[in-house]
């Protein structure tokens, strides 16, 4: 597909997975994220690849596990509820250092909560997406060719750090439409799966996944190799994209469907004469300290939209480190903030400033 194309966002996402070279899906129906099952279950029998749905999302995680452990692509995708089961599994695979790739298409919660978008998995991908020491990369679209990108760029820095990547959208991202191009990419140079557990033909040692380690020197050691490979992952792999900060007084930051939000209120408030800017984290984690700080040297305030009742503003404080005040506005239950209540919590900031 080379072609631009009018593609739902759920499918775009599975598309880009096939492309990206993803031939094993493992998941379970749940809104808002079931088009990309659905979408799974027709494309993949036409290209040889494997369509399943597991009995649960907890077999689905672990089907993911064991077609990783082979050195094969794979994919899962659920939504905020599915994800919580997964993530025994995901820290399996993050103990044996396996690459995959998580699609989580967030809803409102906790529990079943409902099936409008959310942004209140936050915590859980960057904080806690399993138990024990450890990280998964997380990516935050915000339109859905970004979502096309973005799930080509996870499996590539999946395999090349050896670690799940999570894509965190969100319902509203997952269900509109909009025009996308996925056309093939120059292969990246990565490392060879020299670890995979797919047959030595006895021209190797056997390769053994696994993560139990019973010898406590033993699995600390490997937990700081880890570490010292996401320190590194720190230092490379921050994202972000600013709009119109350069001279900003204020900074607004936001990411995926409230990032959209933001940017109109943005501009609204440009035309007033406020000087205000966005920052939107495309990493959740790493996450984009690095630009935050810069522009905590000149800002006076920062505002963190999100939908929930505030996860990622914790990040920003935390990167702003006290230089300058940093406060939040957002909904949750699924309600999407406007761009009219953005533009009205920027002038509280500015003072009512013209």
């Amino acid at each position: 597909m080379a072609e631009r194309v009018l593609m739902k966002g759920n499918e775009a996402l599975a598309e880009a997975a096939i492309q990206a070279g993803c031939r094993h899906f493992f998941g379970y129906p749940i809104t808002p994220q079931t088009e990309v099952a659905a979408y799974m279950a027709k494309r993949m029998p036409k290209i040889g690849g494997t369509y399943l749905q597991a009995e649960s999302e907890v077999a689905a995680i672990n089907m993911v596990l064991g077609a990783a452990s082979a050195g094969v692509r794979a994919l899962t995708s659920s939504s905020s509820p599915g994800i919580s089961l997964k993530t025994e599994g995901i820290s399996y695979i993050a103990g044996s250092d396996l690459p995959c790739v998580i699609i989580n298409v967030q809803r409102g919660g906790p529990g079943l909560g409902g099936i409008q978008p959310s942004q209140a998995d936050y915590w859980q991908a960057t904080r806690a997406p399993g138990h024990g020491d450890l990280h998964v990369l997380v990516f935050a679209p915000s339109t859905v060719q970004e979502m096309v990108d973005l799930v080509m760029d996870a499996f590539d820095m999946a395999d090349l750090y050896r670690m799940p990547a999570m894509i965190l959208a969100d319902g509203a991202l997952g269900q509109m439409m909009e025009p996308v191009e996925i056309k093939e990419r120059p292969k990246r140079d990565l490392p060879e799966k020299t670890w995979a557990a797919n047959g030595h033909e006895n021209k190797r040692p056997h390769n053994i996944v696994n993560s139990l380690y019973l010898t406590p020197g033993d699995l600390e050691a490997l937990v700081k190799e880890r570490f010292a490979r996401y320190d590194l992952i720190k230092s490379k792999e921050q994202r972000s994209e600013s709009y119109m900060a350069d001279d900003a007084e204020f900074i607004v930051v936001a990411y995926g469907a409230s990032s959209r939000v933001c940017k109109s209120a943005v501009k609204a408030a440009r035309a007033e004469g406020i000087r205000v800017g966005l920052i939107r984290p495309i990493t959740l984690w790493p996450f984009p300290v690095d630009a935050i700080q810069e522009a905590a040297k000149t800002a006076k305030h920062f505002l963190t939209v999100e939908m929930s009742m505030g996860q990622m503003v914790d990040d920003v404080r935390l990167a702003v480190n006290g230089a300058v005040p940093v406060s939040f506005f957002g909904h949750t239950g699924g309600i999407i903030p406007s761009p009219a209540e953005v533009l009205g919590e920027i002038k509280k900031l500015a003072g009512g400033a013209k």
